[in-house]
């Protein structure tokens, strides 16, 4: 299914503004291009991963929460608002490269990379992302590659910063890797926002499994607006 994933972030990012009253749009705008929303099902989908899918979707329906639809490339006016927010010099990449870029955790074919969806609750100030890692993820024999676990937490937090507090970058990143994942395993992330001071950001998640009984890792960032 094609859906424009621009046209469905505007209005939820225009929702959220950063403290001090400017809104997220005012850094990052997004053109109107039809892509793919990966953040729905596929046949690569495990069946644990989609009934936690179906049972956030219905947490959706009264508004509470919403699902935040994610593509795999990024606009060029994303990136030039993104630069002007952040760097005063040249830039060493050419527009024509970002626009055959793509997005990290959304490069792999289905079912070899992550699989994921996230859901933001304005309420509870939280994102919880629903993933499972592909074959082409592995590390030790049989478990996730620590690395790939660490983009998907810096993915996750990000958003939820940006979410919280508009534009923002990764200033620090602590890991406490808890217990292996095993490879194509269904895991749940649940941030939280735990302070706002100035324009810095910090913010926490842990991976948990899916009945919530074992905890693989956790983690805590810093990001600056």
């Amino acid at each position: 299914m094609l859906r424009s994933c621009a046209a469905r972030l505007r209005p939820l990012l225009v929702a959220h503004g950063r403290p001090g009253g400017a809104r997220l749009t005012s850094t990052f705008s997004f053109e109107e291009v039809t892509q793919k929303d990966h953040a729905l099902p596929k046949p690569s989908w495990s069946k644990d991963l989609r009934l936690l899918f179906d049972q956030f979707m219905k947490k959706c329906e009264d508004g509470s929460w919403e699902r935040l639809p994610s593509c795999s490339r990024h606009s060029v006016q994303r990136f030039q608002n993104f630069t002007k927010a952040f760097f005063s010099g040249s830039i060493p990449v050419k527009e024509e490269q970002i626009s055959q870029a793509k997005f990290f955790p959304r490069s792999f074919e289905d079912g070899l990379g992550f699989e994921y969806a996230m859901f933001w609750s304005k309420d509870e100030k939280r994102i919880v992302c629903l993933f499972q890692g592909g074959l082409y993820l592995q590390g030790i024999p049989g478990f996730l590659h620590g690395g790939a676990l660490v983009t998907l937490i810096d993915t996750t937090l990000g958003t939820h910063a940006m979410l919280a507090g508009g534009a923002v970058m990764t200033a620090n990143l602590s890991i406490n890797f808890k217990r292996p994942m095993p490879l194509c395993s269904v895991g749940v992330i649940n941030t939280q926002l735990d302070k706002i001071e100035g324009r810095k950001l910090f913010v926490s998640c842990n991976i948990q499994s899916v009945d919530e009984k074992t905890v693989y890792t956790e983690g805590t960032a810093g990001g600056k607006t």
